[in-house]
Formats: C-alpha cells, sequence, structure tokens
C-alpha cells in the first residue's frame, strides 16, 4: 500500500484538489486497492472546512469527482504514517519539514517535481484561477502516478 499525503496552506483548494485528482487517476488505472491518499494544511486557519467551493467547481466540470474532505492540519505522526508527503509550494514544503521535525527518509516533495519543473503551484484563495491550478496539479499528478506505478 502506498500512502500519499497532499499538503498546502489551508487544506481547501490546492491539496484537496489533488486528493481529488490522484484518487480519479489511480481508479481510472484499477489500482485502489494499492493506494491510501489524504490531504491536511499546514495551518490552522481552515480546520473543519469542506473542499472550496472554486475546488469544487473546477473539479466537476473537468468530470472529477470531489472526495469528500474536512480540512485537518499536518502532524508530525503523518511524517511516520504516509510514504509521499507532496507540498504545493516553496512556503508548504518549509512549513512539513518544520511539522515532521525534518526530512531524515526523504519523503517531502513539491508536486512540481514529478510535471519535470520546478515552481510552486499557484494558490487559487489568492489568484482566483483554478483553471490554472487544475492544469498544474493535474500535470504533477499524471507525473506522480507515473512514478510511483515505475517503482510497484
Amino acid at each position: 500500500m502506498i500512502k500519499v499525503l497532499f499538503i498546502c496552506h489551508g487544506n481547501i483548494c490546492r491539496s484537496t484538489m489533488a486528493q481529488s485528482v490522484l484518487t480519479y487517476l489511480v481508479n481510472q488505472h484499477g489500482l485502489s486497492d494499492c493506494f491510501t491518499i489524504a490531504s491536511a494544511a499546514t495551518s490552522r486557519e481552515e480546520i473543519g472546512n469542506p473542499p472550496h467551493y472554486g475546488t469544487v467547481n473546477k473539479l466537476r466540470k473537468a468530470g472529477i469527482p470531489v472526495v469528500p474532505h474536512r480540512a485537518v492540519q499536518m502532524t508530525a505522526r503523518d511524517y511516520k504514517e504516509y510514504d509521499y508527503l507532496i507540498g504545493m509550494d516553496s512556503a508548504n514544503i518549509r512549513n512539513m519539514t518544520r511539522i515532521a521535525g525534518g526530512d531524515p527518509e526523504g519523503k517531502i516533495y513539491k508536486l512540481t517535481a514529478f510535471a519535470g519543473r520546478s515552481g510552486d503551484i499557484a494558490d487559487p484563495w489568492y489568484t482566483g484561477d483554478f483553471d490554472e491550478t487544475y492544469d498544474d496539479v493535474m500535470a504533477g499528478c499524471q507525473g506522480l502516478l507515473q512514478y510511483l506505478m515505475e517503482r510497484m
């Protein structure tokens, strides 16, 4: 079982989008029994809230089911429980590393790395551009799934 945790600042936009996208892609490949996929926040600002309506609307337009979710905060225990902790931007990576107490096992990654590029996935909370975020998340999740399937 491969355990993936997506992380962003509030856990209502990017990380929940990535959770739903990767879940969809995994199901399309018939691999749902091989994965546990979840998401979390580095902050406490949105704890308990559902995915942002912009994320929900974009996923529905793309034909991707929204995974039922309420925002939670990442904990140090998550580092032990998950195989891959995937952040959306540089600030997420710094906060994830702080919460985890370091990254001695090399489990923390930025999602854009799996799309073959550097840089951050823009936060649509600030940009309002859920289309651009979706495109980046989809490219990252497709690359991540390819990476993981090559290691199965």
